[in-house]
């Protein structure tokens, strides 16, 4: 009952935020243009090089590339990779930093000193310059970007496990688990780890976000999705030749990236907010 009267006041409480619902129907439409849209789109790679370069028309509603390419049927399918990209990313990135976390939490003392020194040197270095290094060394794909954004953005989660934990280790139901002889790693991921993802779960939805400008810069830099396959950020950089003529090659990639980002920060900001014991009803 208690699980229930949470869930609800959390729904409730997600509901009554406006900015939190604004930003929950954006990522659901952004959802519905990755995984239904294209179902009913052409082939992003169909060219007809008769209508290059078209502008909006009934005909091609965000007009056509300089290969006759529809704008709106490669940001339908654009949309597929960005938010691949965001997911699987913050999907590594929270799988590395909620274990790194908790048992730099757990235990304390020197191993949780060592552990966080790993951290703050990590986070030395600038994260988009060392992504930038690294996908430069290796053959740029999707799947590298998804895999370097992951293993190079767990830190945040990291520590604020690690806060939670070491906040919720002491606690009775802790101690009570210890005395029934509970094992460390059954008392970590069993008992303390479900009181300590409120924050992971607003640190990923925000992570989407980042990890989705991340792909689109670097696929604006040219080390990123490679062409023919859509993507915002190289659907950008295609337009930069042609801006001055063919405005829409480069506005219609921002705006989606634009929309996207806002959603998923005001989806988070609502999150954070509804999770927040500390805000009145």
């Amino acid at each position: 009952m208690t699980v229930i009267w949470v869930q609800q006041n959390f729904i409730a409480r997600m509901l009554r935020n406006r900015m939190a619902v604004c930003g929950g129907i954006i990522v659901l439409f952004m959802f519905f243009l990755a995984f239904v849209a294209p179902f009913f789109c052409q082939d992003p790679g169909a060219i007809d090089v008769s209508r290059r370069l078209s502008p909006p028309s009934p005909a091609h509603f965000l007009g056509t590339d300089d290969l006759g390419r529809d704008v709106l049927t490669r940001i339908v399918h654009g949309a597929r990779i960005s938010l691949l990209v965001g997911f699987v990313a913050i999907g590594i990135a929270s799988v590395i930093g909620v274990t790194y976390g908790a048992l730099a939490g757990y235990y304390g003392g020197k191993t949780d000193a060592v552990m966080m020194r790993l951290v703050d040197i990590m986070l030395c270095f600038p994260t988009f310059f060392l992504i930038l290094a690294v996908i430069a060394l290796l053959e740029p794909s999707i799947w590298n970007i998804m895999i370097i954004i992951g293993l190079t953005g767990w830190m945040g989660i990291a520590r604020m496990v690690r806060a939670e934990f070491l906040s919720l280790r002491e606690r009775d139901f802790v101690l009570a688990a210890r005395v029934v002889g509970g094992s460390d790693l059954r008392i970590i991921f069993r008992h303390i780890l479900p009181s300590a993802l409120s924050p992971v779960l607003v640190a990923a939805t925000l992570g989407i976000a980042g990890a989705i400008l991340t792909e689109s810069a670097l696929s604006f830099l040219g080390i990123g999705v490679q062409p023919p396959t859509p993507s915002w950020g190289n659907m950008l950089i295609a337009g930069k030749q042609t801006l001055g003529t063919a405005w829409w090659l480069s506005f219609f990639p921002g705006c989606a990236i634009l929309v996207t980002v806002l959603g998923y920060n005001l989806l988070g900001e609502g999150v954070r907010d509804a999770l927040d014991p500390r805000l009145g009803d």
